[in-house]
């Protein structure tokens, strides 16, 4: 019979006093830690098939009933009904990456589900979360520095380098076969709003307005202004309108209407006359007022009070041969003002020359099927631009208007931050190789989190790879290679299933959309490695 001899248990002081001993947690932060890591994980293999130009596609039905085709990240994520707070973090992260950059929200969640895989597996090995922590955010301070001593300076007269990073935004979009049509309209949109001095764009200045009809090679970049609104023309009143002074609104061109439901009743027809002459006379004077500005084109605020004008104050503005477009939104006024250099009126007897703007022609197009307002020839334009979108349909019409997005804020980093990079995974097995070797230079538990850091980054070669029906094993090991050997621009060619350089295939990015994807990727995970316990309050 075999004899059982206990061995006396080590006591937990002891086992956590040597200098590199396990990080022997309790069993609740951990579980938190781990639940955390799951369902932000999860996050990122949603998204993660829709990374590069040869992503799916995924198709979302909301709550209303509307669909909606896409594949830019930040879409798919903000259409999820997500509950686990850490997963709303990563649907976060997505958003502050489309605020900053605009491009490369699918990368920063694929980066921090990759960047959370190697965190895990490190803490089960046992090595302390804040340690993690700190050195993945050495790690990417470092990764930034790499980034950017690859990155080439960009001149933002230099159209051509802006076009060959539009057009690399677009080339993963559904509409990339119309990449041609769209990168210079995106262009051309950003530079006429810069100065030489800009560090910034504001994009509120850019203005889409969606028409279905056409096909998306007939969208355009107007010179001047279009309006999402039709003139109104039941009345008889013109739709073309050559020398337009132009006057905007903010008032109605109804009849007055008590505060509080009041209701009157009239039981003799010579009150009920008196009544309605009272309005048209009232009605007749705003119109007269109007005219006597020697304004003739008139943009009405929509109105949620009463009516913002009668049919009364039509037919009147008709014959004085007034065109009116009614129902301007409020947040369209200070694009309005800016661009045509006319300022709101809220009251008729403000209603003075000097409010007007100018234009040589104010018509009513009928491009493709789609009626358009175009307001042509401002005298005194401000830094605004118009871009008519046209689509089969809203679901095209509305990825076509997402992506044109997108290639502005690309174009937009560029001002932000002058500098270009390589794309195709290239930077990101530069940057994951750099670190390797720097990890070979540091001591203790730091090494392996830089270590672990670097493979981490090989997920997005690794995703483009996977996505273009490559074999991702095969191709990261022979682009690992040909970085070794010093090519530094060594990138894969989805389209070709091979490894080249990527700047002859004129693929490139903004040097701020990766750095920023890092840098928010690597916060993320420190703040979810950080994280030990969760409550939920009443």
């Amino acid at each position: 019979m075999a004899t059982v001899v206990a061995t006396p248990k080590p006591s937990t002081s002891a086992a956590r006093s040597g200098p590199n001993s396990a990080f022997n947690d309790k069993g609740k932060p951990m579980e938190v830690r781990l639940s955390n890591m799951t369902a932000a994980k999860a996050i990122g293999d949603v998204v993660r098939t829709s990374l590069g130009p040869k992503g799916m596609d995924k198709m979302i039905q909301t709550s209303q009933g509307e669909v909606i085709i896409t594949n830019d990240g930040a879409t798919i994520l903000k259409h999820l009904a997500v509950l686990h707070p850490a997963a709303k973090m990563l649907v976060n992260v997505s958003a502050a990456q489309d605020i900053e950059a605009g491009d490369g929200t699918t990368s920063v969640v694929v980066l921090a589900g990759s960047m959370l895989g190697a965190a895990e597996k490190m803490l089960a090995k046992g090595m302390h979360p804040t340690i993690i922590a700190e050195s993945f955010l050495n790690a990417s301070a470092k990764a930034v520095e790499y980034l950017t001593e690859i990155s080439t300076p960009v001149d933002l007269k230099d159209n051509a380098s802006l076009l060959r990073a539009a057009s690399t935004s677009l080339n993963s979009k559904i509409v990339s076969q119309y990449s041609t049509i769209l990168a210079p309209i995106a262009v051309t949109a950003v530079t006429r709003l810069i100065t030489p001095t800009s560090t910034n764009v504001d994009l509120k200045d850019v203005r889409i307005v969606k028409k279905v009809g056409g096909t998306i090679e007939d969208t355009v970049l107007v010179d001047g202004v279009v309006l999402n609104q039709n003139v109104l023309a039941s009345a008889g009143g013109p739709t073309r309108m050559e020398k337009a002074r132009i006057g905007l609104i903010q008032f109605q061109l109804s009849a007055p209407k008590p505060d509080m439901d009041n209701q009157i009743i009239v039981n003799d027809y010579r009150q009920m006359d008196k009544i309605l002459k009272e309005e048209r006379l009232y009605l007749l004077n705003l119109c007269k007022k109007i005219k006597k500005s020697g304004c003739n084109v008139l943009l009405i605020q929509k109105s949620i009070l009463r009516d913002a004008v009668s049919d009364i104050s039509l037919s009147f503005l008709a014959k004085l041969k007034i065109l009116v477009v009614k129902d301007i939104e409020r947040d369209e006024i200070e694009f309005l003002t800016k661009s045509l250099g006319c300022k709101p009126v809220a009251d008729i007897e403000a209603f003075t020359e000097d409010k007007l703007g100018y234009a040589d022609l104010v018509d009513e197009e009928s491009t493709a099927g789609a009626r358009t307002v175009k307001i042509t020839g401002v005298k005194n334009p401000g830094r605004t631009v118009s871009v008519l979108c046209m689509g089969a349909n809203s679901l095209i019409l509305e990825e076509s208007e997402r992506s044109m997005h997108d290639a502005l804020c690309v174009v937009r980093c560029l001002v932000k931050k002058r500098a270009l990079i390589a794309g195709g995974g290239a930077p990101e097995i530069h940057v994951s190789r750099m670190l390797s070797q720097y990890a070979q230079t540091l001591r203790g538990m730091e090494a392996y989190c830089f270590q672990a850091y670097a493979d981490a980054l090989e997920v997005i070669p690794t995703t483009l790879a996977e996505n273009a029906g490559l074999n991702p094993i095969a191709i990261v090991t022979e682009l690992r290679n040909r970085h070794a050997m010093g090519e530094r621009n060594a990138g894969i060619n989805v389209r070709k299933g091979l490894i080249s350089n990527i700047l002859e295939e004129d693929v490139v990015q903004p040097l701020l959309v990766s750095t920023s994807a890092i840098e928010l990727a690597t916060e993320t995970v420190a703040l979810l490695l950080k994280v030990d316990d969760y409550h939920l309050t009443r």
